[in-house]
């Protein structure tokens, strides 16, 4: 089946996607994608609104780290990823263009509630005078806050072409999708690390934990299918 071949669900299928797949068996895998982007989508917004919930904005300088955290990397790095994908996403009607735009639109936001929820958590442990960056959850997170800031740098350079050559704008795009779902990996470990600490397992049963994981798995899965 030849590339950009259109179904009747209006999902433009690859090669890769579609071969050796006939009309009722695409379908299927059509529905199942859409299906598990619903559920990344809901699951993201459902983090964020379980963090909320827990730590209780505005009792503490403390209790806005989670949702700025959980704001920035759970709800707007999946969301600014998902947005390309063609089946289930809010944004499907929107040109590449667009999604471009609305996918550095969503990694801007990223960016400001991570230094936010930092801000707050650095400023409260100097309140308390607790000692900075000595547990892996913590270590985690200033890598992750790196990588992400690379990946932002790397963007720039996509955005605005002239400013390289075109054989290292093909590097470059290439290297920034893959980085990309790196920084998302480690961003995922980050989250999963805070599990690990005293308040969240003194807010939360374990039953959670397996929301995190199929949350992770479903996002990586469905772009580096959407990849191949």
């Amino acid at each position: 089946m030849a590339r950009g071949t259109r179904w009747s669900s209006g999902v433009e299928c690859s090669e890769a996607g579609a071969e050796g797949l006939g009309m009722r068996e695409f379908r299927i895998y059509v529905w199942l994608r859409r299906a598990a982007v619903l559920a990344a989508h809901i699951i993201s917004l459902g983090l964020v609104l379980l963090a909320s919930v827990l730590s209780r904005p505005g009792t503490s300088l403390f209790s806005w780290h989670p949702v700025c955290m959980s704001l920035g990397f759970c709800l707007c790095m999946t969301e600014g990823i998902l947005l390309f994908s063609a089946e289930g996403s809010p944004f499907c009607f929107k040109s590449r263009k667009w999604k471009v735009r609305l996918h550095w639109f969503f990694q801007a936001v990223l960016l400001v509630c991570g230094a936010t929820g930092f801000g707050f958590m650095v400023a409260s442990k100097n309140i308390k005078e607790h000692p900075h960056f000595t547990s892996w959850h913590s270590l985690l997170g200033v890598a992750t806050m790196a990588a992400t800031m690379l990946q932002a740098i790397c963007g720039v350079f996509l955005l605005f072409p002239k400013l390289i050559s075109t054989r290292s704008f093909r590097r470059l795009r290439l290297y920034h999708a893959t980085c990309g779902l790196l920084a998302y990996l480690l961003a995922t470990v980050t989250v999963m690390s805070a599990m690990f600490t005293d308040w969240f397992q003194a807010s939360v049963t374990g039953t959670v934990w397996a929301t995190m994981d199929f949350h992770a798995v479903l996002v990586k899965a469905l772009q580096c299918r959407k990849g191949h």
